[in-house]
């Protein structure tokens, strides 16, 4: 009985790995497919020998997992072509020597600077939020002012906050 999935084997595995070669466009993996199928058929071979042609029966397995793979492998593509990974220019100078600025200061006054100007909380919802006194956070953020000011050459460390 093994003799004979052997020989279907031989006579009908390039054959079918040829069609599911040019139907998906990439040999290897159509070889892939056509195994699995006579994998799918050998625990089967017992029942399948008996049928006129147990190769047509390989070859619509395999043709189902090309199908199969061919979809899974559009919706990827598909997937791929919404999700693309957009590359964005880099940082401009200014926003370069913001950072740079920023990550100089202590950590309560860099925390302070960054959620009233970029977060826009005003100094009550900081002094919440760090369950400090508003004149800490007042204090916080007049460093950092003067501190950002002196790195970055600007009039900053003249306003009020």
């Amino acid at each position: 009985m093994l003799a004979d999935f052997e020989e279907c084997y031989a006579a009908h595995f390039q054959g079918i790995a040829l069609q599911i070669a040019a139907y998906i466009g990439n040999a290897a993996d159509a070889q892939d497919i056509v195994q699995e199928a006579f994998a799918r058929a050998l625990p089967r071979w017992a029942k399948l020998a008996g049928y006129a042609d147990p190769g047509a029966w390989v070859r619509h397995v395999a043709w189902n997992l090309a199908k199969t793979r061919w979809r899974r492998q559009q919706r990827l593509n598909l997937f791929l072509r919404r999700h693309r990974e957009e590359h964005l220019a880099g940082p401009g100078p200014d926003r370069v020597a913001l950072t740079s600025a920023l990550a100089k200061l202590p950590e309560m006054q860099r925390r302070a600077f960054v959620l009233h100007y970029i977060g826009e909380l005003t100094i009550a919802e900081i002094a919440e939020q760090e369950r400090t006194p508003e004149g800490t956070v007042k204090s916080w953020l007049h460093r950092a002012r003067a501190a950002m000011a002196a790195q970055l050459g600007t009039g900053a460390e003249e306003r009020d906050v």
